[in-house]
């Protein structure tokens, strides 16, 4: 059976369709995704896609029930287009999350009335959406520096839409590394108040817990924004990693989350796999970010899901 998305707010923001993960090479991550994580690539498999439109190439997998839109510039690098603005910036890094949106036009406007600059494909404003705005990007500046990308498509070939997709699921609850589910993103912030205004008033995300974070030493509070959690973090300490990457980058997208069966045998895969990990709790290892494309990438065999036992 298809994968049943949630939705949330008055105009239907659903499946989170990728997070994009920035780099200069888009096979060799690829080829990192499908080694160490089981990835399923399903656009791009024998090359990257080009889109001309954003001067860079992208592929596209499935990690359980993730979507990673592999993406890099095509060189040279023109700092002028968007996507090789970011790369020139910040690297290799990861850079954004996108979402299918059932009323596109009406969520623009929204943004819109609510002083966010909606960035139209390619760089520049979008003043008027309308049925033929096929996707946007709000101004990061004015959502507390996560760069989400709405749009009214499933991505082309998306397993998550197909029947088969219960099938397909079952395979990374196998692999090594027990991914039973995504369980959030992570957005790091230097004012926590501010960004939870702005996700829970202007895009109708819905609040579900706060408190400290140990493992992240960090405020928090998670919200359902569509299909996702969202978890957005003020460091208490800018000797914490996560501390040091808003101290350096400000706000801004910072780390992936899994729910794991088997902490075990996660750990020991990605020893093998060369990929460096540090236990922060019982429950929970984190990549080192330098072996993972500069992405911090958690495991954990906690549930974070509403009625779940994690924090």
């Amino acid at each position: 059976m298809k994968k049943v998305v949630r939705k949330t707010g008055d105009h239907g923001i659903g499946q989170m369709v990728h997070v994009v993960h920035m780099t200069d090479d888009v096979p060799e991550l690829q080829a990192f995704y499908e080694n160490v994580f089981g990835g399923f690539v399903y656009l791009g498999v024998d090359e990257p896609t080009y889109l001309d439109v954003e001067d860079r190439y992208a592929s596209l997998l499935m990690i359980g029930d993730l979507c990673v839109e592999v993406m890099a510039p095509k060189p040279p690098v023109n700092a002028t287009k968007p996507v090789g603005k970011f790369y020139t910036k910040y690297g290799r890094h990861l850079h954004s999350v996108g979402y299918k949106v059932d009323d596109l036009p009406g969520l623009a406007y929204r943004l819109i009335e609510k002083g966010v600059y909606v960035a139209k494909p390619g760089g520049g404003r979008l003043e008027n959406p309308d049925a033929e705005t096929m996707y946007f990007f709000p101004s990061p500046r004015d959502t507390a520096g996560l760069m989400v990308e709405l749009t009214k498509f499933d991505m082309p070939g998306d397993p998550r839409i197909e029947a088969t997709w219960s099938s397909l699921a079952k395979l990374w609850r196998t692999h090594p590394l027990t991914i039973k589910r995504f369980s959030s993103v992570t957005l790091g912030v230097r004012d926590l108040d501010s960004a939870v205004k702005t996700y829970a008033d202007i895009m109708q995300g819905e609040p579900l817990r706060s408190g400290v974070d140990s493992e992240l030493d960090a405020e928090y509070i998670t919200l359902r924004l569509g299909d996702c959690l969202l978890r957005i973090a003020e460091p208490r300490d800018e000797s914490s990693d996560l501390g040091k990457h808003v101290a350096r980058w400000g706000n801004m997208i910072y780390s992936l989350h899994f729910q794991v069966a088997d902490l075990g045998s996660a750990s020991s895969w990605l020893d093998r796999h060369d990929v460096r990990t540090r236990r922060i709790s019982a429950r929970t290892i984190v990549t080192d970010e330098r072996d993972t494309f500069g992405a911090p990438i958690y495991f954990s065999t906690a549930d974070t899901r509403e009625n779940g036992d994690g924090a």
